[in-house]
């Protein structure tokens, strides 16, 4: 769109009418002169066709998810509301995120990389996300208080969504936290940061696992989320139950827990095929 000045003006009005940010503009009009540039046509000139064959090509490039999409949003602005070809806008179709099988750790791999985490705090805080399958910011909210261990239960305090919940106690992570708390009697937060006044940052407790990681020498990338997605796969491998699962994550939706059975590997393992149910005689040398 860089020679039909006229064109790329009534584009940027546009956008201005409708507030976009100026970055946003940047952006959408950068991706329809480039739309253009590849057919070496003005931008008005094409069609849906054209659309998509540009789409098939920007996924040979190996565009990410994200960048696709952009430019999916600015070729939709362009002809939808600059062009006004507004029946055509439905059809031009966004990319699905893709959806990446969590990363599990096995229990050596967990023994080892608790082992390599050696500040007492950030150690017991990771041991309370794996153990009880928690969000990094629903473990650094954590209060004294949350620990129930007459009936073994953590209570979580407005985890995502804004609920609350209630989480097993495993009784060797209880072990582990009363020899914290005798080490360093927090008082309002379980683990405050330095500013005790204040929990402990997540992106504390997220580089506290890149330098286990490295230490343990793991060649998984390894976040606190890995922690509750291990948490989650060695439940339903035990044979827990998947709606127990779903209630202990906190995830509204059965969906979202399922996607575990795809990494459950002793569940699949475990799981007899048809074929073994039938009866079949057992065929001669033809």
């Amino acid at each position: 769109m860089t020679e039909i000045t006229p064109l790329r003006r009534r584009m940027i009005e546009d956008m201005q009418v409708r507030n976009l940010s100026p970055v946003t503009q940047r952006c959408y009009v950068h991706a329809v002169a480039q739309f253009a540039r590849h057919f070496n046509r003005s931008p008005d000139r094409l069609g849906l066709e054209d659309i998509r064959a540009y789409q098939i090509h920007l996924s040979t490039t190996g565009m990410s998810w994200a960048g696709f999409n952009v430019a999916v949003c600015a070729l939709r602005f362009f002809f939808g509301v600059t062009l006004g070809r507004t029946a055509m806008v439905e059809r031009i179709p966004y990319a699905r995120k893709p959806r990446r099988l969590p990363v599990i750790l096995s229990a050596d791999e967990l023994a080892r990389f608790f082992s390599a985490v050696p500040n007492l705090k950030h150690r017991t805080a990771l041991m309370t996300a794996y153990a009880a399958g928690l969000r990094v910011s629903e473990v650094v909210r954590l209060k004294p208080a949350d620990i129930d261990s007459g009936r073994m239960l953590i209570r979580i305090d407005r985890g995502k969504g804004g609920r609350d919940r209630y989480v097993m106690l495993s009784p060797q992570l209880l072990g582990a936290l009363r020899a914290y708390w005798r080490d360093t009697r927090p008082v309002h937060w379980l683990f405050p940061g330095e500013d005790e006044s204040r929990p402990l940052g997540p992106s504390v407790l997220q580089a506290a696992c890149r330098a286990a990681r490295t230490a343990a020498r793991l060649g998984k990338p390894v976040t606190v989320h890995t922690l509750r997605h291990s948490f989650a796969t060695h439940l339903l491998e035990a044979g827990t139950d998947i709606r127990i699962i779903q209630v202990l994550l906190g995830h509204r939706d059965l969906s979202t827990t399922a996607r575990y059975t795809q990494v459950a590997a002793t569940t699949i393992g475990n799981t007899a095929s048809p074929f073994d149910r039938l009866k079949l005689e057992e065929a001669g040398p033809a």
